[in-house]
């Protein structure tokens, strides 16, 4: 998993609310046995019609939008069913921020465990950012070892992160790489137990 301190990207505003792991990766996609390339049908059903031509009245469609790294939506975010395709959707196209006032539960776990970083926020705040950046190009400099969002007018919001879940973005470490920090120790219970030579 690849580490996460600073992070500096344009802003992709969806003003949606219960935003639903069928909306972010359909289930006709889940077939794949990779993680990889599940980006080409993030928000499918919204980005395509019937014949897969782009629609012009969804705004991730938006040249302006094309280089966005975080996301801005609405209120408990990745709601529904359980799949972990949707943050393996949402990395692959290139968000690794995502700031909304809530997250469903479930999804939060999956996408910090794959490496983003969620960030629940005031809704006054989001929806500031958000009418900026559906103006023109809205950048924000995100520090997770401060805990602090920069913003182009150089005002500075904390928020709030959970300690455990902050050490292993700041280090990319994924259960597999906790686990083998205690290797030393596993070796030798295996041995106390005669389980290895």
């Amino acid at each position: 998993m690849e580490a996460i301190r600073n992070h500096t990207g344009f802003i992709y505003p969806l003003n949606r609310d219960n935003v639903d792991t069928d909306q972010i990766i359909p289930k006709q996609f889940l077939k794949r046995i990779e993680r990889t390339g599940f980006g080409q049908f993030l928000f499918y059903n919204w980005r395509f019609d019937e014949k897969g031509n782009k629609r012009k009245d969804f705004s991730l469609n938006d040249p302006k939008y094309s280089r966005a790294t975080i996301l801005l939506t609405g209120h408990n975010f990745g709601c529904g069913s359980s799949r972990e395709h949707a943050p393996w959707a949402l990395l692959d196209y290139g968000f690794k921020v995502i700031i909304a006032p809530s997250f469903a539960d479930i999804f939060y776990n999956n996408s910090l465990k794959n490496g983003i970083l969620l960030i629940e926020m005031d809704e006054r705040q989001i929806r500031s950012w958000m009418e900026k950046a559906e103006r023109s190009q809205y950048h924000l400099q995100i520090d997770l070892e401060k805990q602090q969002i920069r913003d182009e007018e150089n005002n500075i919001v904390r928020f709030n992160f959970p300690e455990e879940h902050k050490e292993k973005l700041l280090n990319g470490w994924d259960e597999i790489d906790l686990t083998l920090k205690l290797n030393d120790k596993i070796a030798a219970f295996e041995k106390a137990r005669g389980i290895i030579a």
